[in-house]
């Protein structure tokens, strides 16, 4: 067995559960972490499957046929999310995103899409509820998931050209059926619609002008990911990565840029607007510009655990105290007890990390069990 299929296998014994805080004397409301940092994001994992099996998240030598994905009754059910998302709401939570996987595998997602729609913050305001896919099932589930009361959609897309693509998803899907699902979500309104390409060195970057071209002047934000050290089974390497800041300088020889402010503090991406008027793209530099100081997301996995880190290496069990029939305030309080502890900076300490042997042996949790 190869050691990136020991990897994989051993990634939910790695990411076993850390003792959660129950503190009933925890406070409610608004959180800081220990650097300051407010809990603003939440991003749910709904399924560890996914129909694709891309080379940087999934790769098929490790997730075979004979892959072990979780059963049933190890996910929360959508009422056991909903009771979370509701404690993370009370917490300060404005956006919740839900992924995978892939997310629309999940049966019924819109009947939990309807029930997270309901939720309101202290003050009184809608959360931002989005959902990221790789539009697979978006030409016949786009309607719904807006009638549900989704709001946006971010759909990946790594590559136009249908070689390339299948080359990258590796389950020999056409581009064609992605790009439908974009025009069926456009037409149902879950928008503004943002289409992310991670673009990994040797394999998609040529593709970086051709889906800007393609995307300019249109109703979809394209945003370029750096390919990242996420999990333990995609074998990256740091000469794989493309800095966005090539991206930026590539697209900008010939479609002149300019930097515009970030929507909110702690955004993910740059923006960028053409000078032109042509729209903008966004770049997520997380490997060569750690944003880590301004991140403010909390993480649910498929099984209930919490991660303050995407490079997380051990995650907080909340579902054992979902089922053994703690209270809101206990759950509440262990939430704020997580955050309230939370130093994470990964990307800021990637390189010292890097030369740490017991650091870079130890395996991080997979994207595709607690989404990207």
């Amino acid at each position: 067995m190869n050691k990136r299929i020991i990897a994989i296998l051993d990634h939910r014994q790695a990411t076993s559960p850390a003792l959660v805080p129950v503190d009933m004397r925890a406070p409610i409301g608004m959180l800081r972490d220990t650097l300051a940092r407010p809990l603003h994001d939440l991003r749910i994992s709904v399924t560890d499957r996914c129909n694709f099996r891309c080379v940087y998240c999934m790769p098929k030598d490790v997730f075979d046929k004979d892959y072990q994905f979780m059963p049933h009754a190890s996910l929360l059910s959508f009422e056991e999310i909903t009771r979370l998302a509701r404690q993370f709401v009370a917490h300060g939570v404005e956006k919740i995103r839900l992924t995978g996987g892939e997310p629309l595998l999940r049966k019924h997602i819109e009947r939990l899409i309807e029930m997270l729609s309901r939720l309101r913050t202290p003050d009184g305001r809608d959360v931002d509820l989005t959902l990221t896919t790789n539009g697979t099932l978006l030409p016949q589930k786009a309607q719904s998931l807006k009638d549900a009361g989704l709001k946006r959609v971010t759909v990946s897309l790594d590559a136009l050209d249908d070689a390339n693509f299948k080359r990258m998803n590796d389950v020999d899907f056409p581009v064609e059926r992605v790009l439908e699902g974009l025009d069926a979500a456009h037409a149902a309104g879950l928008g503004p619609i943002k289409i992310n390409m991670v673009v990994k060195k040797g394999m998609n970057e040529h593709e970086i002008l051709p889906m800007a071209r393609h995307f300019k002047n249109s109703p979809f934000i394209l945003r370029f990911i750096e390919y990242m050290d996420v999990g333990s089974s995609n074998g990256w390497r740091m000469d794989e990565v493309v800095p966005s800041s090539e991206v930026v300088h590539r697209i900008s020889t010939e479609m002149p840029l300019q930097a515009i402010d970030a929507n909110y503090s702690g955004e993910t991406a740059q923006r960028w607007r053409y000078r032109d008027g042509g729209g903008e793209i966004g770049v997520i530099s997380s490997v060569t510009q750690a944003f880590c100081q301004d991140c403010s997301r909390a993480r649910l996995s498929t099984e209930g655990k919490v991660y303050t880190c995407l490079f997380a290496t051990r995650g907080h069990d909340l579902r054992e105290l979902l089922r053994s029939g703690r209270s809101d305030a206990e759950i509440a309080g262990a939430i704020a007890g997580i955050w309230q502890a939370r130093g994470d900076r990964y990307s800021e300490l990637r390189s010292e990390m890097a030369a740490d042997s017991a650091n870079a042996t130890r395996p991080k949790v997979e994207m595709s069990y607690i989404g990207g």
